[in-house]
């Protein structure tokens, strides 16, 4: 598992994501299909865990029956491959990178374009600082979301269980809104989301605090994470500001509706600077992993 998670790292670093038929994409058509037939009129917790179920089973099933009939060497390629495709460092550092260049060029419009790809708040309205926290808050939170949840339950559970994880942090991302829509139907997505995501993203909080300022992401974890809504996002993100030296959160739109979200970090107030110090601090906790991989992998040979 250990070599095989190396490898995976290794070919997202060189690689990044395909660009075209991810899987991903194709689990994203067929979600968007049975949330348009199974979600009327409000919908229901029933049906949206069925439409759960109808998404993950299929494709576990499948992986299992696969690599259980693979000689070792073919599915340690399948592994490797397999993460590969569900990892996303590099495409998460290229978003990053997409905002924080123009806004530190001070094209503030094509700031705001390219942060509406990669966040749900609306962004129309936004300025620099605006831009700055949402994109801030995105790599932080994405970080524990797209590499470190799913390395951990890779090296947990190998290929099958990264993909259980990343299939429904999926479809959280696309159900788990607090929506007349999506209130009752996604809510069997985003409670497994939380449940699947909990211990890995404890252990992102505390790689950000090793990767940072210590102290400073410890005390914001500790007074800042319950004000979070989700009991995920609050310690990735507190101490991801703390981390940083970074004020995060406050007032912003979603759906059309303000929310005061809490305030997270200390220090300097967000800019574009914050922006390539988050994803800096993604690359150094990815190091950090990657470090102790190769000293079990050392330890077991």
């Amino acid at each position: 598992m250990l070599s095989a998670a190396l490898a995976a790292l290794l070919l997202d670093a060189l690689l990044g994501e395909p660009r075209r038929a991810h899987p991903l994409v194709l689990v994203g058509r067929l979600a968007a299909w049975l949330e348009q037939r199974g979600n009327r009129e409000g919908g229901s917790v029933l049906a949206g865990g069925v439409a759960l179920l109808l998404v993950i089973l299929p494709i576990l099933s499948l992986l299992v029956w696969l690599l259980a009939g693979l000689p070792e060497w073919a599915g340690w390629g399948v592994q490797a491959i397999g993460l590969w495709l569900v990892i996303g460092a590099r495409s998460l550092v290229e978003h990053g990178r997409a905002v924080e260049q123009p806004l530190m060029a001070g094209d503030v419009e094509t700031a705001r374009q390219r942060v509406a790809w990669i966040v749900s708040r609306d962004c129309e309205a936004l300025d620099d600082e605006g831009i700055a926290k949402a994109a801030t808050e995105s790599v932080l939170e994405n970080g524990a979301d797209a590499i470190f949840a799913s390395l951990f339950w890779f090296l947990v559970a190998g290929l099958p269980g990264a993909v259980l994880h990343r299939l429904v942090n999926t479809l959280d991302a696309m159900w788990g809104y607090r929506t007349a829509r999506f209130e009752r139907f996604g809510k069997v997505a985003a409670r497994l989301d939380d449940l699947l995501g909990w211990l890995p993203a404890r252990l992102t909080a505390l790689s950000y605090a090793l990767c940072g300022h210590f102290s400073a992401a410890l005390r914001c974890w500790r007074q800042q994470a319950s004000g979070c809504d989700s009991p995920n996002a609050g310690p990735v993100m507190a101490a991801g500001a703390g981390a940083l030296q970074v004020r995060l959160g406050g007032v912003t739109r979603y759906h059309g509706r303000w929310k005061e979200k809490p305030e997270l970090g200390e220090g300097q107030q967000a800019s574009a600077h914050a922006i390539g110090a988050a994803i800096r601090l993604i690359h150094r906790s990815l190091l950090l992993w990657i470090a102790i991989m190769m000293l079990l992998l050392v330890a077991g040979a």
